[in-house]
């Protein structure tokens, strides 16, 4: 199982960041859900890049998200 793990961090103003370390992803929101959902889209987006060019390293049958807020 490959488990991506997201973290989440509130800015000052008010906007949400929400970081995938392992793949080098960063995506924000106005709500913690909405940055979240946009960075698991992401995250998603780009293992697929990564099967497509025979880059996947990890047991992709099945996948989770971990979020550290």
């Amino acid at each position: 199982m490959m488990t991506l793990n997201v973290q989440l961090e509130q800015e000052a103003e008010g906007r949400w960041i929400a970081a995938v370390l392992d793949l080098s992803r960063v995506c924000c929101g106005p709500t913690r859900e909405e940055a979240l959902a946009k960075v698991r889209a992401l995250a998603l987006r780009a293992v697929v890049d990564r099967i497509e060019h025979g880059k996947a390293t990890a047991d992709l049958d099945a996948f989770s998200f971990e979020s550290a807020a």
